[in-house]
């Protein structure tokens, strides 16, 4: 990858830790904390911060399951801002730029930004299909505590969970319908990750090695 395509990440990592610190210093101001830290944007925004933290740490020297983790957040950060355009914000937001800088970064640079990445990054090795499933793995889980919580606390971080608003029918359909979105992206990101780089272990044998085996043969 090149100086500028890694000084970006970087950028865009400090970009998205300075509105996730921006925000819970509001929200501690505010007695709100744990609400703050409950958004699905918020944690998958400090989980980008983390894999590019990580990745500055150990350089070159990465081992071969950060491939999958990086996909991971590039597609929760996908999701983030799909449900985000679709079922939270307001229509008219939608090609507004007046939301706030904290909005701006963690709803639309931040999700742009890593799947970009993700696409343009040459990939370690060949990927298996089933990460498409262990990349559901948090988003349900996820999905679950918030339910649970909010059966305990009577606070759901979004309208389109909360069977107060509307009623638990509503609330799982409009969860399986997501759910399939979440399998569809993941699936479209798994396919079209950045191509397999060459390296000793996918390049053709040189051409005297070869020769010399064509002759033995």
């Amino acid at each position: 990858m090149s100086l500028a395509a890694r000084t970006l990440r970087v950028l865009v990592a400090l970009a998205v830790l300075a509105a996730l610190v921006h925000d819970v210093v509001v929200a501690a101001r505010d007695g709100l904390l744990a609400q703050d830290v409950s958004y699905f944007t918020n944690q998958s925004g400090l989980a980008f911060v983390l894999l590019v933290a990580v990745g500055l740490v150990l350089g070159r020297k990465r081992p071969p399951w950060l491939e999958d983790v990086r996909g991971a957040v590039a597609f929760y950060l996908a999701m983030t801002g799909i449900v985000y355009a679709l079922l939270i914000a307001p229509p008219s937001e939608l090609l507004r730029w007046d939301i706030g800088w904290t909005g701006i970064v963690l709803h639309r640079l931040a999700p742009v930004v890593a799947v970009a990445d993700w696409l343009l990054t040459p990939r370690q090795r060949p990927a298996p299909a089933r990460r498409i499933l262990l990349w559901q793995l948090y988003p349900i889980a996820y999905l679950v505590l918030t339910w649970v919580r909010g059966g305990v606390t009577g606070w759901y971080p979004y309208d389109f969970l909360d069977p107060s608003v509307s009623s638990w029918a509503q609330v799982l359909l409009v969860t399986v319908i997501v759910l399939g979105a979440f399998f569809a992206v993941a699936a479209l990101l798994h396919l079209c990750c950045g191509r397999l780089r060459t390296g000793p272990s996918t390049q053709e044998a040189p051409e005297p090695f070869a020769r010399r085996r064509r002759e033995r043969s």
